[in-house]
């Protein structure tokens, strides 16, 4: 860990009411930490899913832009993308005219 020592990341990771300047850090060392984060903001959930795509699952509030980029991180967490940003194709489309869509699955 070159941010923070691993003692430190531990104690971060343990906590369950992250907020602030504290979530951030460690949404961007972890997207996944989002989870313990209890005050969500639009930043600090579009520095989770820019980490991992898949925090998106952990969002409580979804944006067109949030999940953009986590579907820009990793295509597969359109599964994630709420209904209500979906046409009945299951398809997320972008602003600058791109379309991404679920892979079929096997």
């Amino acid at each position: 860990m070159s941010i923070l020592s691993r003692q430190r990341w531990e104690e971060l990771t343990r906590r369950k009411n992250l907020s602030g300047a504290k979530a951030l850090k460690a949404v961007k060392q972890d997207g996944f930490n989002l989870r313990y984060v209890i005050d969500q903001t639009p930043e600090i959930c579009l520095a989770a899913v820019k980490q991992n795509g898949y925090a998106l699952q952990h969002v409580k509030e979804q944006t067109p832009a949030i999940c953009l980029a986590a579907v820009k991180q990793i295509r597969d967490a359109l599964r994630y993308v709420e209904e209500r940003f979906l046409d009945d194709d299951r398809k997320i489309i972008v602003v600058n005219g791109k379309t991404y869509r679920l892979m079929d699955e096997e």
